[in-house]
Protein backbone atom coordinates (compact mmCIF):
# COMPACT_ATOMS: atom_id res chain seq x y z
CA UNK A 1 0.00 0.00 0.00
CA UNK A 2 1.38 3.36 -0.63
CA UNK A 3 1.66 5.86 2.22
CA UNK A 4 -1.44 8.05 3.05
CA UNK A 5 -0.81 11.77 2.09
CA UNK A 6 -2.02 14.80 3.57
CA UNK A 7 -3.38 16.74 0.82
CA UNK A 8 -4.24 15.82 -2.94
CA UNK A 9 -1.30 18.06 -4.90
CA UNK A 10 -1.21 21.45 -3.59
CA UNK A 11 -1.59 24.28 -1.47
CA UNK A 12 -3.68 27.27 -1.68
CA UNK A 13 -3.54 30.49 1.04
CA UNK A 14 -6.48 32.98 0.47
CA UNK A 15 -6.00 35.83 1.18
CA UNK A 16 -9.17 37.45 1.04
CA UNK A 17 -12.64 36.03 0.19
CA UNK A 18 -12.32 35.26 -3.44
CA UNK A 19 -15.02 36.05 -5.65
CA UNK A 20 -17.05 33.04 -6.08
CA UNK A 21 -16.78 33.23 -10.37
CA UNK A 22 -12.94 32.53 -9.00
CA UNK A 23 -13.28 29.45 -7.64
CA UNK A 24 -11.43 25.90 -9.06
CA UNK A 25 -15.46 24.66 -8.50
CA UNK A 26 -18.33 27.17 -8.10
CA UNK A 27 -21.14 26.19 -5.91
CA UNK A 28 -23.76 26.49 -8.19
CA UNK A 29 -21.62 23.54 -10.00
CA UNK A 30 -21.08 20.96 -7.03
CA UNK A 31 -24.78 20.24 -6.91
CA UNK A 32 -24.37 18.86 -10.10
CA UNK A 33 -21.45 16.06 -9.69
CA UNK A 34 -23.14 12.81 -8.80
CA UNK A 35 -20.95 12.47 -5.60
CA UNK A 36 -21.65 9.38 -3.67
CA UNK A 37 -19.94 6.46 -1.75
CA UNK A 38 -20.36 3.33 -3.64
CA UNK A 39 -20.86 -0.01 -2.10
CA UNK A 40 -18.81 -2.12 -1.82
CA UNK A 41 -17.71 -4.21 -4.25
CA UNK A 42 -19.55 -2.17 -6.60
CA UNK A 43 -17.32 -2.19 -10.15
CA UNK A 44 -17.20 0.38 -12.33
CA UNK A 45 -16.01 0.20 -16.42
CA UNK A 46 -13.18 2.75 -16.41
CA UNK A 47 -12.15 4.21 -13.24
CA UNK A 48 -9.67 7.37 -13.76
CA UNK A 49 -7.72 8.12 -10.34
CA UNK A 50 -7.11 12.14 -10.83
CA UNK A 51 -9.32 15.21 -11.02
CA UNK A 52 -7.25 17.29 -12.34
CA UNK A 53 -6.47 18.40 -15.76
CA UNK A 54 -5.17 14.71 -17.13
CA UNK A 55 -7.86 12.54 -15.68
CA UNK A 56 -10.89 14.88 -16.49
CA UNK A 57 -9.53 15.29 -20.52
CA UNK A 58 -9.44 11.49 -20.48
CA UNK A 59 -12.60 10.89 -18.54
CA UNK A 60 -14.44 12.77 -21.14
CA UNK A 61 -13.22 11.27 -24.34
CA UNK A 62 -13.44 8.34 -22.96
CA UNK A 63 -17.56 9.21 -22.12
CA UNK A 64 -17.29 10.23 -25.67
CA UNK A 65 -16.03 6.59 -27.19
CA UNK A 66 -19.21 4.79 -25.35
CA UNK A 67 -17.19 3.93 -22.34
CA UNK A 68 -18.63 4.13 -18.76
CA UNK A 69 -16.57 6.27 -16.34
CA UNK A 70 -15.92 7.04 -12.64
CA UNK A 71 -13.62 9.57 -11.69
CA UNK A 72 -11.99 9.77 -8.20
CA UNK A 73 -9.72 12.25 -6.46
CA UNK A 74 -8.26 12.35 -2.94
CA UNK A 75 -9.53 16.46 -2.59
CA UNK A 76 -11.51 18.35 -4.37
CA UNK A 77 -11.55 18.93 -8.85
CA UNK A 78 -8.59 20.47 -9.66
CA UNK A 79 -7.31 21.51 -6.23
CA UNK A 80 -3.67 20.32 -7.93
CA UNK A 81 -1.36 22.09 -10.24
CA UNK A 82 -4.07 22.09 -12.57
CA UNK A 83 -5.47 24.99 -10.47
CA UNK A 84 -2.68 27.16 -9.73
CA UNK A 85 -1.04 27.25 -12.92
CA UNK A 86 -0.84 30.08 -15.45
CA UNK A 87 -3.34 29.20 -18.18
CA UNK A 88 -1.18 29.45 -20.78
CA UNK A 89 -1.70 27.21 -24.06
CA UNK A 90 1.98 27.18 -25.10
CA UNK A 91 2.88 25.29 -28.73
CA UNK A 92 5.98 27.71 -28.64
CA UNK A 93 7.26 25.31 -25.41
CA UNK A 94 8.22 22.39 -27.46
CA UNK A 95 11.84 22.01 -26.48
CA UNK A 96 12.24 20.81 -23.09
CA UNK A 97 13.87 22.22 -19.83
CA UNK A 98 17.10 19.91 -20.40
CA UNK A 99 18.36 22.51 -23.37
CA UNK A 100 21.90 22.80 -23.90
CA UNK A 101 23.89 24.71 -21.55
CA UNK A 102 21.54 23.87 -18.59
CA UNK A 103 23.75 22.17 -16.33
CA UNK A 104 25.88 24.78 -16.09
CA UNK A 105 22.98 27.19 -15.61
CA UNK A 106 21.51 24.97 -12.55
CA UNK A 107 25.06 24.74 -11.02
CA UNK A 108 25.15 28.49 -10.58
CA UNK A 109 21.89 27.96 -8.94
CA UNK A 110 22.82 25.21 -6.75
CA UNK A 111 23.15 27.61 -3.70
CA UNK A 112 20.74 30.06 -4.51
CA UNK A 113 17.64 29.21 -2.78
CA UNK A 114 14.98 31.95 -4.71
CA UNK A 115 16.58 30.55 -8.15
CA UNK A 116 13.82 29.77 -10.86
CA UNK A 117 15.31 26.46 -11.01
CA UNK A 118 16.87 25.10 -7.45
CA UNK A 119 17.77 21.61 -5.36
CA UNK A 120 17.16 21.45 -2.07
CA UNK A 121 20.25 19.41 -0.87
CA UNK A 122 18.88 16.66 0.85
CA UNK A 123 20.11 12.56 0.87
CA UNK A 124 17.51 11.01 -1.49
CA UNK A 125 19.27 8.54 -4.17
CA UNK A 126 16.23 8.44 -6.42
CA UNK A 127 16.26 12.46 -7.05
CA UNK A 128 20.15 12.33 -7.88
CA UNK A 129 19.66 9.36 -10.23
CA UNK A 130 16.77 11.01 -11.56
CA UNK A 131 18.82 14.38 -12.18
CA UNK A 132 21.81 12.44 -13.79
CA UNK A 133 19.74 11.19 -16.13
CA UNK A 134 18.58 14.76 -16.66
CA UNK A 135 21.74 16.62 -16.80
CA UNK A 136 22.78 13.85 -19.52
CA UNK A 137 20.14 14.64 -21.86
CA UNK A 138 21.18 18.68 -21.86
CA UNK A 139 22.78 18.21 -25.50
CA UNK A 140 20.94 19.41 -28.68
CA UNK A 141 20.46 15.41 -30.05
CA UNK A 142 18.47 14.52 -26.83
CA UNK A 143 16.89 17.85 -26.80
CA UNK A 144 15.64 17.73 -30.55
CA UNK A 145 14.48 13.89 -29.35
CA UNK A 146 12.31 15.14 -26.54
CA UNK A 147 11.39 18.82 -28.52
CA UNK A 148 9.88 17.03 -31.78
CA UNK A 149 7.27 14.72 -30.10
CA UNK A 150 6.30 17.77 -27.10
CA UNK A 151 5.69 19.99 -30.00
CA UNK A 152 3.15 16.89 -31.95
CA UNK A 153 1.26 16.96 -28.64
CA UNK A 154 1.42 20.47 -27.97
CA UNK A 155 -0.08 21.51 -31.24
CA UNK A 156 -2.60 18.70 -31.47
CA UNK A 157 -3.83 20.17 -28.56
CA UNK A 158 -3.78 23.42 -29.79
CA UNK A 159 -5.55 22.71 -32.71
CA UNK A 160 -8.64 21.00 -31.28
CA UNK A 161 -8.98 23.73 -28.24
CA UNK A 162 -11.63 25.90 -30.24
CA UNK A 163 -13.46 23.03 -31.14
CA UNK A 164 -13.09 21.53 -27.86
CA UNK A 165 -14.02 24.24 -25.95
CA UNK A 166 -17.18 25.04 -28.28
CA UNK A 167 -18.33 21.83 -28.49
CA UNK A 168 -18.58 21.05 -24.60
CA UNK A 169 -19.26 24.72 -23.69
CA UNK A 170 -16.66 25.13 -21.52
CA UNK A 171 -16.74 28.43 -20.38
CA UNK A 172 -13.15 29.57 -19.12
CA UNK A 173 -11.53 32.87 -20.88
CA UNK A 174 -10.18 31.00 -23.86
CA UNK A 175 -8.63 33.64 -25.88
CA UNK A 176 -6.11 33.34 -28.91
CA UNK A 177 -3.86 36.35 -28.31
CA UNK A 178 -0.05 34.84 -29.00
CA UNK A 179 2.00 34.89 -26.30
CA UNK A 180 5.53 36.66 -26.41
CA UNK A 181 8.87 35.87 -24.58
CA UNK A 182 10.71 39.07 -23.09
CA UNK A 183 14.56 39.53 -22.73
CA UNK A 184 16.52 42.22 -21.15
CA UNK A 185 19.91 40.63 -21.79
CA UNK A 186 21.11 40.67 -25.55
CA UNK A 187 23.03 37.70 -25.14
CA UNK A 188 20.32 35.47 -24.24
CA UNK A 189 18.06 36.46 -26.79
CA UNK A 190 20.83 35.81 -29.13
CA UNK A 191 20.93 32.27 -28.03
CA UNK A 192 17.53 31.63 -27.51
CA UNK A 193 17.08 32.90 -31.37
CA UNK A 194 19.30 30.45 -32.42
CA UNK A 195 16.56 27.43 -31.34
CA UNK A 196 13.59 29.62 -33.41
CA UNK A 197 14.66 27.74 -36.67
CA UNK A 198 14.11 24.21 -34.98
CA UNK A 199 10.72 25.34 -33.88
CA UNK A 200 9.82 26.59 -36.98
CA UNK A 201 10.67 22.82 -38.72
CA UNK A 202 8.44 21.74 -36.16
CA UNK A 203 5.77 23.98 -36.94
CA UNK A 204 5.82 26.59 -34.49
CA UNK A 205 5.95 30.12 -35.89
CA UNK A 206 7.88 33.10 -34.06
CA UNK A 207 8.52 36.42 -34.83
CA UNK A 208 11.70 38.42 -33.46
CA UNK A 209 11.25 41.91 -32.41
CA UNK A 210 13.70 44.17 -31.18
CA UNK A 211 13.35 46.00 -27.76
CA UNK A 212 12.57 49.86 -29.49
CA UNK A 213 10.05 48.23 -31.59
CA UNK A 214 8.51 45.95 -28.97
CA UNK A 215 8.08 48.50 -26.28
CA UNK A 216 6.49 51.01 -28.35
CA UNK A 217 3.42 48.36 -28.71
CA UNK A 218 3.30 47.39 -25.18
CA UNK A 219 3.28 49.97 -22.68
CA UNK A 220 2.96 47.78 -19.83
CA UNK A 221 6.64 47.33 -19.94
CA UNK A 222 9.55 48.68 -18.37
CA UNK A 223 12.64 50.08 -20.68
CA UNK A 224 15.63 47.88 -20.81
CA UNK A 225 13.82 45.51 -22.69
CA UNK A 226 16.43 43.90 -25.42
CA UNK A 227 14.12 42.21 -27.28
CA UNK A 228 10.86 39.81 -27.56
CA UNK A 229 10.08 36.72 -29.53
CA UNK A 230 6.41 36.60 -30.52
CA UNK A 231 4.73 33.36 -30.94
CA UNK A 232 1.25 33.70 -32.73
CA UNK A 233 -0.15 30.08 -32.05
CA UNK A 234 0.11 29.99 -28.19
CA UNK A 235 -3.42 31.03 -26.46
CA UNK A 236 -4.35 31.04 -22.89
CA UNK A 237 -7.24 30.36 -20.62
CA UNK A 238 -8.40 30.39 -16.99
CA UNK A 239 -7.06 26.92 -15.50
CA UNK A 240 -9.47 27.15 -12.59
CA UNK A 241 -12.35 27.68 -14.28
CA UNK A 242 -11.43 24.87 -17.59
CA UNK A 243 -11.02 21.99 -14.85
CA UNK A 244 -14.53 23.01 -13.10
CA UNK A 245 -15.70 23.22 -16.63
CA UNK A 246 -14.10 20.07 -17.37
CA UNK A 247 -15.65 18.12 -14.53
CA UNK A 248 -19.46 19.32 -15.38
CA UNK A 249 -18.66 18.09 -18.78
CA UNK A 250 -17.55 14.74 -17.65
CA UNK A 251 -20.78 14.74 -15.57
CA UNK A 252 -23.06 15.97 -18.45
CA UNK A 253 -21.88 12.76 -20.35
CA UNK A 254 -22.96 10.21 -17.97
CA UNK A 255 -19.88 10.13 -15.65
CA UNK A 256 -19.66 10.43 -12.14
CA UNK A 257 -16.76 12.77 -10.05
CA UNK A 258 -16.59 11.08 -7.01
CA UNK A 259 -14.05 13.67 -4.59
CA UNK A 260 -12.81 13.26 -1.08
CA UNK A 261 -11.80 9.43 -2.01
CA UNK A 262 -8.20 9.03 -1.58
CA UNK A 263 -6.77 5.75 -3.41
CA UNK A 264 -4.30 4.51 -0.82
CA UNK A 265 -3.36 0.98 -2.96
CA UNK A 266 -4.47 -1.15 -5.63
CA UNK A 267 -4.22 -4.49 -6.59
CA UNK A 268 -4.19 -6.18 -10.33
CA UNK A 269 -6.71 -8.90 -10.64
CA UNK A 270 -7.84 -11.51 -13.86
CA UNK A 271 -10.61 -9.16 -14.93
CA UNK A 272 -10.07 -5.63 -13.98
CA UNK A 273 -8.31 -3.88 -10.61
CA UNK A 274 -9.08 -3.74 -7.06
CA UNK A 275 -8.58 -0.10 -5.82
CA UNK A 276 -8.57 0.75 -1.79
CA UNK A 277 -9.68 3.96 -1.28
CA UNK A 278 -10.54 5.94 1.65
CA UNK A 279 -14.21 5.46 1.42
CA UNK A 280 -14.08 1.37 0.64
CA UNK A 281 -12.66 -0.77 -2.07
CA UNK A 282 -13.89 0.13 -5.36
CA UNK A 283 -13.74 -2.09 -8.49
CA UNK A 284 -12.91 -1.77 -12.68
CA UNK A 285 -12.51 -3.14 -15.50
CA UNK A 286 -9.95 -0.79 -17.32
CA UNK A 287 -7.93 1.82 -14.17
CA UNK A 288 -6.30 5.11 -15.47
CA UNK A 289 -3.60 6.58 -13.44
CA UNK A 290 -3.65 10.36 -13.59
CA UNK A 291 -2.43 11.61 -10.28
CA UNK A 292 0.28 13.58 -11.72
CA UNK A 293 3.18 13.97 -8.73
CA UNK A 294 1.80 11.44 -6.53
CA UNK A 295 1.36 8.63 -9.36
CA UNK A 296 4.64 6.80 -8.01
CA UNK A 297 3.51 6.49 -4.64
CA UNK A 298 0.09 4.74 -5.73
CA UNK A 299 2.18 3.14 -8.51
CA UNK A 300 4.02 1.17 -5.89
CA UNK A 301 1.44 -1.44 -4.84
CA UNK A 302 0.97 -1.97 -8.47
CA UNK A 303 4.70 -2.68 -8.75
CA UNK A 304 5.71 0.21 -11.27
CA UNK A 305 8.64 0.82 -8.94
CA UNK A 306 10.22 2.29 -12.20
CA UNK A 307 8.17 5.06 -12.42
CA UNK A 308 9.35 6.73 -9.10
CA UNK A 309 12.99 6.96 -10.96
CA UNK A 310 11.30 8.29 -14.27
CA UNK A 311 9.64 11.47 -12.27
CA UNK A 312 10.26 13.45 -9.83
CA UNK A 313 7.49 16.22 -8.39
CA UNK A 314 8.91 19.63 -9.21
CA UNK A 315 7.11 22.42 -6.86
CA UNK A 316 6.04 25.41 -8.78
CA UNK A 317 4.52 28.65 -7.15
CA UNK A 318 1.77 31.38 -8.36
CA UNK A 319 0.20 34.32 -6.82
CA UNK A 320 -2.68 35.43 -7.91
CA UNK A 321 -3.74 39.40 -7.60
CA UNK A 322 -7.19 41.63 -8.50
CA UNK A 323 -6.29 43.45 -12.22
CA UNK A 324 -4.09 46.22 -11.90
CA UNK A 325 -4.37 49.03 -14.14
CA UNK A 326 -1.66 48.77 -16.85
CA UNK A 327 -1.40 45.03 -17.83
CA UNK A 328 0.44 43.30 -20.68
CA UNK A 329 -1.72 42.79 -23.94
CA UNK A 330 -0.79 39.06 -23.70
CA UNK A 331 0.48 36.35 -22.13
CA UNK A 332 4.36 37.15 -21.33
CA UNK A 333 7.71 35.10 -20.23
CA UNK A 334 9.64 36.95 -18.83
CA UNK A 335 12.72 34.86 -19.39
CA UNK A 336 15.77 35.67 -17.52
CA UNK A 337 13.41 35.21 -14.46
CA UNK A 338 11.61 32.41 -15.67
CA UNK A 339 8.28 34.04 -14.83
CA UNK A 340 5.30 33.43 -16.70
CA UNK A 341 2.74 36.86 -16.67
CA UNK A 342 -1.24 35.82 -17.38
CA UNK A 343 -3.96 38.72 -17.31
CA UNK A 344 -7.91 37.36 -17.10
CA UNK A 345 -10.94 39.32 -17.28
CA UNK A 346 -10.63 40.37 -13.42
CA UNK A 347 -7.12 38.45 -12.21
CA UNK A 348 -3.45 38.93 -12.82
CA UNK A 349 -1.20 36.12 -12.18
CA UNK A 350 2.39 36.10 -11.65
CA UNK A 351 3.75 32.10 -12.06
CA UNK A 352 6.48 29.83 -12.34
CA UNK A 353 9.65 28.62 -10.84
CA UNK A 354 10.75 25.26 -10.05
CA UNK A 355 11.76 23.49 -6.69
CA UNK A 356 12.93 19.92 -6.21
CA UNK A 357 12.45 19.06 -2.57
CA UNK A 358 9.87 15.89 -2.61
CA UNK A 359 6.74 16.52 -1.46
CA UNK A 360 7.42 19.13 1.41
CA UNK A 361 4.07 21.12 2.53
CA UNK A 362 5.52 23.92 3.33
CA UNK A 363 5.04 27.41 1.45
CA UNK A 364 8.38 29.09 0.51
CA UNK A 365 7.74 32.75 0.95
CA UNK A 366 11.03 33.62 -0.13
CA UNK A 367 10.36 31.78 -4.05
CA UNK A 368 6.69 33.68 -3.57
CA UNK A 369 9.12 37.16 -3.05
CA UNK A 370 11.25 36.12 -6.07
CA UNK A 371 8.21 35.81 -8.26
CA UNK A 372 7.39 39.75 -7.34
CA UNK A 373 10.83 40.91 -7.17
CA UNK A 374 11.63 39.72 -10.56
CA UNK A 375 8.40 40.82 -12.21
CA UNK A 376 9.59 43.88 -11.06
CA UNK A 377 12.46 44.18 -13.51
CA UNK A 378 10.16 44.59 -16.20
CA UNK A 379 6.53 45.91 -15.36
CA UNK A 380 5.31 48.95 -14.85
CA UNK A 381 3.17 47.47 -12.42
CA UNK A 382 4.45 44.29 -11.23
CA UNK A 383 1.56 42.83 -8.62
CA UNK A 384 -1.87 44.08 -8.63
CA UNK A 385 -4.10 46.21 -5.88
CA UNK A 386 -4.59 43.19 -4.08
CA UNK A 387 -3.29 40.01 -3.14
CA UNK A 388 -5.85 37.07 -3.72
CA UNK A 389 -4.15 33.61 -3.76
CA UNK A 390 -0.82 32.50 -2.57
CA UNK A 391 0.12 28.79 -4.39
CA UNK A 392 1.84 26.01 -4.71
CA UNK A 393 1.63 22.78 -6.86
CA UNK A 394 4.02 20.26 -8.03
CA UNK A 395 4.35 19.53 -11.46
CA UNK A 396 5.12 15.58 -12.42
CA UNK A 397 8.67 15.92 -13.76
CA UNK A 398 9.68 12.72 -16.44
CA UNK A 399 13.94 12.98 -17.04
CA UNK A 400 13.21 12.98 -20.81
CA UNK A 401 10.20 16.00 -20.06
CA UNK A 402 7.36 13.66 -21.95
CA UNK A 403 4.36 12.92 -20.65
CA UNK A 404 3.73 9.19 -20.04
CA UNK A 405 0.41 8.08 -21.68
CA UNK A 406 -0.65 4.57 -22.58
CA UNK A 407 -0.55 1.34 -21.25
CA UNK A 408 1.62 0.23 -17.73
CA UNK A 409 4.18 -2.37 -18.49
CA UNK A 410 2.94 -6.17 -17.51
CA UNK A 411 -0.63 -4.95 -16.56
CA UNK A 412 -3.40 -5.55 -19.01
CA UNK A 413 -6.24 -3.19 -17.06
CA UNK A 414 -4.06 -0.51 -15.57
CA UNK A 415 -3.38 2.94 -17.80
CA UNK A 416 -1.35 6.04 -17.41
CA UNK A 417 -1.95 9.59 -17.98
CA UNK A 418 1.01 11.82 -16.02
CA UNK A 419 4.12 13.20 -16.28
CA UNK A 420 3.25 16.27 -17.94
CA UNK A 421 5.01 18.65 -15.87
CA UNK A 422 4.34 22.21 -16.71
CA UNK A 423 2.16 21.66 -19.75
CA UNK A 424 -0.39 19.54 -18.77
CA UNK A 425 -3.36 22.41 -19.81
CA UNK A 426 -1.51 22.86 -22.83
CA UNK A 427 -1.46 18.97 -24.01
CA UNK A 428 -4.94 17.88 -22.27
CA UNK A 429 -7.25 17.34 -24.72
CA UNK A 430 -4.74 15.73 -27.37
CA UNK A 431 -3.73 13.65 -24.18
CA UNK A 432 -7.64 12.48 -23.26
CA UNK A 433 -7.95 11.63 -27.06
CA UNK A 434 -4.64 9.94 -27.32
CA UNK A 435 -5.65 7.73 -24.01
CA UNK A 436 -9.39 7.48 -25.24
CA UNK A 437 -7.83 5.38 -28.33
CA UNK A 438 -5.57 3.39 -26.83
CA UNK A 439 -7.82 2.26 -24.23
CA UNK A 440 -10.42 1.88 -26.83
CA UNK A 441 -8.56 0.14 -29.26
CA UNK A 442 -8.87 3.20 -32.35
CA UNK A 443 -6.01 3.72 -34.04
CA UNK A 444 -3.93 6.97 -32.49
CA UNK A 445 -3.89 10.36 -33.89
CA UNK A 446 -0.27 10.67 -32.28
CA UNK A 447 2.24 8.05 -32.85
CA UNK A 448 2.52 7.06 -29.21
CA UNK A 449 5.52 5.51 -28.74
CA UNK A 450 7.72 8.46 -28.02
CA UNK A 451 5.10 8.92 -24.70
CA UNK A 452 4.66 4.97 -23.90
CA UNK A 453 5.53 4.26 -20.43
CA UNK A 454 7.70 0.89 -21.80
CA UNK A 455 10.77 3.44 -22.64
CA UNK A 456 11.10 3.21 -18.79
CA UNK A 457 9.94 0.07 -17.75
Amino acid sequence: MAPRRRCACAETRALEPVPKKNCALKPSEASQYRVYTARMGERSDILVIGAGVSGLASALCLLERGRGVRVIDAGRVGGGSSHGNCGTLTPSHAGPLHAPGMVAQALGWMFTPDAPFYVRPRLDPSLWRWLLRFAARCNPRDWAASARPRAAILQASREAFPAWIADHGLHCEFAEPGADCVFRDAAQLEAYARLLPALQEMGIASRLLDGREYLAGEPALREGVAGAVHFPGDAQLRPDRYVAELARAVVAAGGVVETGCEATGAEALADGVRVATSLGERRARDVVLATGAWSPLLARSLGLGWLRGAMQPGKGYSITYARPSRVPRRPLTLYERKICVTVWEDGFRLGSTMEFCGHDASLNRRRLLALERGAAEYLHEPVGPVKREEWYGWRPLCWDDLPIIGRAPGHRHLWLATGHGMLGVSMSPATGRLLAELVTGQVPHLDPVPYSPERFA
